[in-house]
């Protein structure tokens, strides 16, 4: 059984396609580095700030080392420096969840 992490962002809203950059850069690195990646989730309607990633990882260990190779891949290192220079992320926080029924597969 894996987990499930959401990215809760608070973003700059003039600076949507910064983030739309930043979030496209992950389909590359997050897959190569080891976890599963849904999506990454920018404002259309209602809030201009809100924005999620959301992606799969076995358990909180895997996350330790998938973090790991994420620091140690470039175009993740490369994708923080930008987020770092261009500012467009206000706040970030992770929440780690199981699935517990769905359609997918829950139990």
């Amino acid at each position: 059984m894996s987990i499930t992490c959401f990215i809760r962002y608070e973003i700059d809203p003039y600076q949507k396609e910064a983030f739309e950059t930043y979030s496209r850069n992950w389909n590359e690195a997050i897959p190569r580095c080891g976890a599963d990646l849904i999506g990454y989730y920018a404002p259309h309607e209602g809030s201009a700030t809100l924005a999620y990633g959301v992606y799969n990882i076995e358990n909180l260990a895997a996350y330790e080392a998938y973090r790991a190779r994420l620091m140690a891949d470039p175009l993740g290192r490369d994708n923080y420096e930008f987020s770092k220079e261009k500012k467009f992320i206000r706040r970030e926080e992770r929440t780690f969840l199981r699935l517990v029924t769905g359609t997918n597969g829950g139990l």
